[in-house]
């Protein structure tokens, strides 16, 4: 690497963070650390809910605040940093981004399941129509192999996205499910890439790393790792070690540990390793399904991990009831005692995926 190499961070505390506190930004958080960020550096910071646009109004956790309150106080914030928001399609509609444009909203990042990258078509053309740099981020990656992948790449690109998001949405992939992922992408494609990881398995960092290495020119990052789940990549960190390898981010990371400190450290109330966050990685399980594992090993007393994993052998990108509820059956007749209380299900919040 060589100091010639630049990455973009986008900082997503402010909306991946929301998820831990149970999208309980204000107005003022968002206008204080977004003000702050900006100093520090930062061009783009994602805020709002944690599950996007829309997602307070179909009953996806209650954010403290309305998509356009939040909007606002970014817009009012920020002189120089784009703001920008999730927008999920089918949780967000087209005129939820017409909100957002008319609040000078800078980028917005569409997110479908690897398998459903078509739904996001509609959206990213009503993004560059309203003069958004659109990022389409293809939740739960792993769910797919690298070569269709690569496919759906093309469409994006076709679609107009200015870069494509790699999503490790259970924080579950290898070092070498990323370089595949990446190169067959590069092979196929010429759009930009990001990547967006989460730390289930604890490592959310060497991937952002390796990410930069294999070419993304963006990757994700939250003050203090905070997200949903197990989190993300801790900003400070990414920070510091990209400056370590010579790659120019344009932050000063002095001011970046600052603002973790004084604003997101408050915040962490979880400590050590958690066991459903550790099961999520190693079966890349998608959180926001905790709910229903919830329900149904309750109710068949089984073991909520081996509900996960099992579940994951059959699908790893949605979590239907009726196929919950059979696994559960199953497992239930291997007679395990199991002490649920000590499972921490409500750490877990949004439900993204059950629209």
């Amino acid at each position: 690497m060589s100091g010639s190499q630049s990455v973009t961070i986008l900082e997503t505390t402010l909306r991946d963070g929301s998820y831990a506190i149970n999208f309980q930004f204000t107005a003022a958080d968002t206008a204080i650390i977004c003000a702050e960020l900006e100093k520090a550096g930062f061009e783009f910071i994602e805020i709002g809910h944690g599950v996007g646009l829309g997602a307070s109004e179909k009953g996806m956790g209650q954010a403290a605040e309305t998509d356009e309150v939040y909007l606002k106080s970014a817009a009012e914030a920020l002189s120089r940093a784009r703001f920008g928001m999730f927008c999920i399609p089918g949780v967000a509609t087209l005129e939820h981004l017409d909100l957002a444009a008319d609040q000078g909203m800078g980028f917005v990042r569409v997110g479908t399941n690897v398998t459903e990258v078509e739904t996001g078509k509609p959206f990213i053309a009503k993004a560059k129509q309203k003069g958004m740099y659109v990022s389409a981020n293809m939740m739960k990656s792993y769910a797919m192999p690298p070569r269709e992948m690569a496919d759906k790449a093309l469409l994006l690109e076709d679609y107009g996205a200015d870069v494509l998001c790699v999503v490790d949405s259970a924080g579950g992939m290898l070092d070498d499910d990323l370089r595949q992922y990446f190169e067959a992408i590069k092979a196929r494609s010429n759009i930009p890439l990001g990547f967006h990881g989460h730390d289930n398995l604890g490592l959310a960092v060497a991937h952002s790393l390796r990410a930069v290495e294999l070419g993304a020119v963006v990757v994700d990052g939250s003050l203090q790792g905070l997200g949903r789940s197990s989190g993300n990549a801790p900003t400070e960190i990414l920070v510091a070690a990209l400056t370590r390898m010579g790659i120019r981010t344009g932050i000063d990371y002095l001011k970046v540990m600052d603002i973790g400190a004084k604003y997101i450290r408050p915040l962490i109330r979880r400590g050590g390793l958690g066991s459903l966050d550790l099961v999520a990685g190693y079966a890349q399980f998608h959180s926001s399904y905790m709910g229903t594992i919830r329900k149904f090993a309750s109710k068949y007393r089984v073991d909520p991990r081996k509900l996960i994993i099992r579940l994951c052998e059959v699908d790893r990108v949605e979590a239907p009831a009726a196929l919950v509820e059979r696994l559960a059956q199953e497992l239930s007749r291997q007679g395990d005692e199991v002490f649920s209380a000590r499972f921490d299900f409500d750490e877990y919040f949004g439900d993204e995926q059950n629209r």
